[in-house]
Order: structure tokens, then C-alpha cells, then sequence
């Protein structure tokens, strides 16, 4: 009778297993051909990815939810809050930089996430971005309602060199002070000199940095170069050290800065920043703002119990 039992089991267990086995090729129909029309975009290994994404038609959106002119700070700090929250999220994105409707996003050369599929990374950021922009319009935009969702747009372009990442965020931020420089010049042309938006534009046609400062300070008396560093250099985002004087342990945490990328200080004093196994953490000198405010306070911290890492 035992014997029997254990024939029964042995059968029953192969019925089973049969199955299962049957089963699972079932699920796979004969529909699953179409997976083969699939493109593989794994991107190149050991290159530095930088996915930039651009508001889409961000003239009109501005114009509709009355950003003021030529920079709306609100909207500059819900751009830096929205990209925060992808590296606070993302550990494979070394660092971001941002301007008027613009960040991107500079991906570790090692960086494995998603398997460097290309359109995994450009997808999420893009969603985890522009979700958190809309999610977190009222903390910035408190007496200005959201009329509609805004788009973003984005690509990926990879870089081979550490010179080439370089000179990517030296191109962005010259680009910053060339488009700020004329928007400053234009709306204070249009909001202070009263001309119509087709004088000032006409005015400025021509026209060099040089001649652009020189009506600011001539004609208004606007010094560009004591405009707010937020605006004539964007803002970096990276992580940096902050030391917790009451457990004497360092504190990794995102600053939002406005270094001057384009001298070779800003990559002397971050010199560890591209190395690709450095242990070696950068140390926080600058002021204790919002975003790293919030931070400590997440971390039940004080701000009085931080304080530079050099002192």
C-alpha cells in the first residue's frame, strides 16, 4: 500500500509539473513575436550620458500663468526643486544643471541603471521631473493657480571625455548669460524705457555684451554685474559633505549652487567630482539654503548643528 502511495505521489507530481510546463507556454502566445520588432538602444558603455530636458512652448506657459519678467524667481526654484527630487531619487545622476526652462542631468560614465537603455532613462527622469513639477507647483506658485500641465521634452547625448562633460556645462552656462543678458536688456527696455516688445527687440539688433551693459547702466543705471548669480549662471546641483558637530559624522547631502563653471577654479576646488571610485567627499562652504535646509531637517538636525567640514 505504501509502495502504491508513492507511485500515485510520483504521478500526481509529474501531472502537475506537465502542467505548469504547459501553462507557462501558454502564456507565451503566438502573438509574442512581436517583441522582435523591439530596437535594442543600450547606450554606449564608459561614456558620460546626459539627458537635458527643455520645456515645451514654456513662452506661452509663461505668459499664461504670469511669470515676471525677465526672471521669475518662483519658477527658477520650482525648476531646481523638481530637479533635486531626480537626484535625491536617482544616485547614478552625478549632478544637474539648470536654467530658465532647462536641466540636465549628467549620468556617471559607470552608470548601469536600466541597463543604460536609453529610452528607461530618458522616460523616468522626464516623468520623476515634470510629475514633481506639477506636484510641487503650489509650494512655489502659492497665489498663482495651475492652468494646465506643462510638457518637457528631452533627449540623451553621450560624451567620451572628461573634457567633453566639461565643456558641455561650460557651453550651458555661457549659454545662460548670453540669453539673461539679452532678456534683461530687452524687459527693461519694454517695462522701464516704454518701448513696445518690436522697438526694444530693433533696439538690441546688432548689439554686443558690451552695448547691452552700457545701456542697462547708462540709460537705468543697472549694474548687470550685481545681478543675482541664480540668473546670469543657472544653478548646479551636486552632493557635498556637512558635518554634524553633535555626532561628528559628515552629512551627505545635494546642495543647489551658482558657481562660475566656466573657470578652472570651479573644476580645481571640485576636482574629485568626475573621478570615478573617489571615496573622497566635497566639502559644503557655501550658504544653508532651502533644499539643503530641508535636508537637515529630514535628517533631525539643527541647522546649528552643521557647519562646514573645514571648521
Amino acid at each position: 500500500m505504501l509502495f502504491k502511495n508513492i507511485i500515485d505521489s510520483v504521478a500526481l507530481l509529474k501531472r502537475t509539473q506537465c502542467a505548469y510546463i504547459k501553462s507557462f507556454k501558454m502564456a507565451k502566445s503566438t502573438f509574442e513575436y512581436v517583441k522582435t520588432f523591439e530596437q535594442d538602444d543600450t547606450l554606449l558603455p564608459n561614456t558620460w550620458i546626459v539627458v537635458r530636458l527643455d520645456g515645451k512652448c514654456f513662452h506661452k506657459f509663461s505668459e499664461d500663468h504670469n511669470f515676471k519678467k525677465p526672471n521669475d524667481i518662483r519658477a527658477l526654484k520650482l525648476m531646481n526643486y523638481a530637479a533635486f527630487k531626480v537626484l535625491h531619487e536617482f544616485n547614478d545622476v552625478l549632478m544637474a544643471f539648470g536654467q530658465s526652462d532647462e536641466y540636465s542631468f549628467i549620468l556617471r560614465k559607470t552608470c548601469f541603471l536600466y541597463k543604460r537603455r536609453a529610452a528607461k532613462l530618458l522616460t523616468t527622469l522626464n516623468s520623476k521631473f515634470s510629475s514633481t513639477y506639477v506636484f510641487y507647483w503650489n509650494k512655489f506658485f502659492d497665489q498663482e493657480p495651475l492652468k494646465y500641465p506643462p510638457t518637457f521634452d528631452g533627449r540623451i547625448v553621450l560624451y567620451p571625455s572628461d573634457e567633453n562633460i566639461i565643456d558641455y556645462l561650460k557651453w550651458r552656462q555661457a549659454d545662460v548669460h548670453i540669453n539673461n543678458l539679452y532678456n534683461t536688456s530687452f524687459w527693461t527696455l519694454v517695462l522701464q524705457g516704454g518701448l513696445t516688445p518690436t522697438q526694444a527687440e530693433k533696439r538690441l539688433c546688432g548689439t554686443v555684451s558690451a552695448d547691452k551693459n552700457e545701456i542697462l547702466y547708462k540709460e537705468f543705471n543697472i549694474n548687470y554685474n550685481n545681478e543675482p548669480n541664480i540668473f546670469k549662471r543657472g544653478t548646479v546641483l551636486m552632493r557635498k559633505s556637512l558635518l554634524n558637530e553633535s555626532s561628528k559624522k559628515p552629512m551627505s547631502i545635494i546642495v543647489d549652487v551658482h558657481d562660475d563653471m566656466l573657470k578652472d577654479t570651479f573644476w580645481k576646488e571640485n576636482s574629485n567630482l568626475l573621478l570615478p571610485k573617489s571615496k573622497q567627499s566635497i566639502n559644503h562652504e557655501g550658504p544653508i539654503t532651502d533644499i539643503i535646509n530641508e535636508q537637515i531637517n529630514k535628517g533631525h538636525n539643527t541647522i546649528a548643528d552643521i557647519v562646514n567640514v573645514n571648521k
